[in-house]
């Protein structure tokens, strides 16, 4: 009978602690949506100011990398670029 109240209650705790997990990521996964469409709406204001998004994202995405990631992958485009005779 104990081993019955100890499995059940082992299940209980299992069972909150998993409905904890999954209620924080649904709220992290309502913030992620908020955010994605503020950034949507910066890349808008942008746009109606006259600045060019495509360019403006390539920016944002090299900014994320260090120095020598960014010199490698430009050396590589060059690199490819030379290959196909667009330079």
């Amino acid at each position: 009978m104990a081993d019955d109240i100890t499995t059940e209650t082992a299940d209980t705790v299992a069972a909150g602690q998993l409905r904890a997990f999954i209620e924080r990521v649904e709220r992290l996964e309502e913030d992620k949506k908020t955010i994605s469409e503020d950034i949507k709406e910066v890349y808008a204001e942008m746009k109606a100011n006259g600045f060019d998004t495509k360019a403006v994202r390539s920016i944002v995405r090299l900014r994320k990398k260090d120095q020598a990631e960014r010199q490698e992958e430009e050396a590589m485009i060059d690199l490819y670029k030379a290959a196909l005779g667009m330079e």
